[in-house]
């Protein structure tokens, strides 16, 4: 595997950027088109950021290519929705900035840069039932990337990570996850997983990696071919120490520890901080997240270097953190793998396994608590109140024969994979009976087996009366279309598997206070010159809502070509 070259770090430049994820990159190649030198810095080894292994939806409504196939956005039926998702800690600078730009941020990406994308023609938003809601279009996806363009500078970029892959690394796309869940019903499917998996035994036997990027690693890789083609400088492993400041309280460059040890780049129009929030600061993730300042454990899926370094240098001179908001971060329930060394490692139940037919949630009470088919944000708002109530600190997602072998669950991928190595190793809990589970599990057994025949009898009508579970556009997008008439509901019929799962997160929502335009304000609602912020850095936009996928990575392109043209101005 080849060493690939990280560029020296300038001592002067016009924009000094820290972070590489989306917003960073964005923010560089904005300043980049108007004719300033932007540098980045990154703290990691490998760029990308949570981006480069994030899912990859991009939320913006009105956005010009969902015109491009017909389908059309009103913006103000847009603004009513993120409304009344936010509630009273609704933002209408920040949310009236996105609206109006975000369109220009996107037709800026796919038409000037390498970041070319499409939109979802079905893809409702979190809550289709609400005023404003859309069933398509807002969401939008970079098309598939081949790594190689990067030269060496793919092996800096933030790898798969394993856990979401197959065969020791090969990443599956949206459309991918499809055709291996059928290629043992379609011919169609199984040429299709054929065809992928020789090219990416190609890849490992060339490049000892994959090179087909997928998903939020295409919107990583797309965008640093452009930062790498516009001459933009990408300082992997250097990190932000501190932000220098003039007598006049103007930011002008940072203090990066880097190689070659601790130095100062001075920068011209400012410093952009975009270093992906707080979601590995223990001390702040207690103060801020009730959950955990109540006793309750929390993962991240966040990588390790997100420890809310560039908030804290911000704070420093004077900025305003935002902590009031709704929900502290953009949460995903988690089940824990185990490494070899003993410790956990966290995976994510996003929306592979909780809406799908012939899977339930309980508590150790044996009680279902919530939809399980509602977004993985609104899915733990509910465990995080069973779990408080109850006592406990983890919940159940249980499965029958049927839907682990044809959907998955959690890490146990579904049929041809085997799942005989997580039984044994105790993330997988398998019972012939409901009452053999509940007994390995800790569950009241007989709440268990209630709980099962009132949701039997129910989802036999294609009913869920209790809390709904396939009542809504997005929850039927989420299950099984074959499955009849409702596409998450069907009786649950042994032998019987359960996983534990837990309270996590794929970011943080609060951060920095911001300007429309990007700049950081103090406390006292000041602005602090040339500092700016985007991404998960500053305070999300949604107040802590989630209102639909992609709502990190579309404000982050937003605010990142705001920034770019501030700065410039």
């Amino acid at each position: 595997m080849p060493v690939p070259d990280v560029p020296d770090l300038p001592s002067t430049c016009d924009l000094l950027v820290v972070g590489s994820g989306a917003a960073g990159m964005a923010a560089a190649i904005s300043a980049k088109h108007r004719g300033l030198n932007p540098v980045i810095i990154e703290k990691s080894d490998y760029f990308g950021g949570s981006t480069a292994v994030s899912g990859g939806a991009i939320w913006v409504p009105g956005n010009p290519l969902m015109q491009e196939i017909g389908l059309t956005d009103d913006r103000d039926a847009a603004r009513r929705y993120i409304q009344r998702e936010a509630g009273n800690l609704f933002n209408p600078e920040l949310v009236d900035a996105f609206l109006e730009s975000g369109p220009k941020a996107i037709g800026f990406f796919h038409e000037k840069t390498a970041l070319r994308m499409a939109a979802r023609p079905v893809s409702p938003d979190y809550h289709p039932d609400q005023d404003g809601a859309a069933e398509g279009g807002r969401a939008i996806d970079a098309l598939d990337y081949d790594g190689r363009k990067l030269g060496k500078d793919l092996y800096r970029m933030r790898p798969p990570i394993t856990d979401f892959t197959i065969l020791g690394g090969m990443p599956l796309g949206r459309s991918d996850i499809y055709h291996f869940l059928h290629l043992t019903r379609s011919r169609k499917s199984a040429a299709h997983a054929v065809r992928k998996v020789l090219g990416y035994i190609r890849d490992r036997l060339t490049w000892g990696r994959n090179t087909r990027l997928v998903m939020g690693a295409a919107v990583s890789g797309r965008l640093a071919e452009t930062v790498f083609e516009l001459g933009i400088p990408l300082c992997t492993g250097h990190e932000l120490i501190r932000l220098v400041d003039d007598s006049e309280g103007r930011v002008i460059g940072a203090e990066v520890k880097g190689p070659k040890g601790l130095v100062t780049v001075t920068a011209t129009r400012g410093v952009v901080l975009a270093a992906g929030g707080f979601p590995h600061d223990a001390t702040r993730r207690r103060e801020t997240f009730d959950h955990v300042k109540r006793g309750l454990p929390h993962y991240s899926m966040s990588p390790l270097t997100g420890t809310g370094g560039a908030i804290t240098a911000a704070e420093k001179i004077g900025a305003a953190f935002i902590d009031n908001n709704s929900n502290g971060g953009f949460w995903t329930p988690v089940s824990l793998l185990r490494n070899p060394d003993g410790t956990m490692r966290p995976f994510p139940h996003l929306f592979l396994d909780r809406a799908k037919p012939g899977v339930i949630a309980v508590g150790h009470d044996g009680k279902r608590f919530t939809n399980e088919a509602s977004s993985y944000h609104d899915f733990v708002q509910g465990m995080i109140g069973k779990l408080l109530q109850e006592g406990q600190r983890s919940a159940w997602l249980v499965a029958d024969h049927r839907a682990i072998r044809r959907y998955g669950l959690g890490a146990a991928h579904a049929f041809p994979a085997g799942i005989a190595a997580h039984i044994s190793s105790g993330y997988v809990k398998k019972g012939r009976t409901l009452d053999e589970l509940a007994r390995q599990c800790g569950i009241v057994s007989s709440e268990l087996e209630r709980t099962v025949n009132v949701f039997n009898a129910a989802a036999a009508r294609g009913e869920d009366a209790e809390f709904g579970k396939g009542s809504t556009t997005y929850q039927r997008y989420l299950g099984d279309l074959e499955n009849k008439p409702n596409p998450c509901l069907r009786a649950l019929e042994g032998p019987f598997y359960a996983i534990e799962i837990f309270p996590g997160d794929i970011g943080t929502t609060m951060g920095l206070a911001i300007t429309g335009k990007g700049e950081v304000k103090k406390q006292n609602g000041d602005v602090i010159p040339g500092l700016y912020a985007c991404g998960n850095d500053i305070n999300s936009i949604m107040s802590g809502a989630y209102p639909g996928p992609g709502i990190t990575l579309g404000p982050a392109l937003t605010f990142g070509y705001i920034i770019g043209e501030a700065a410039a101005a």
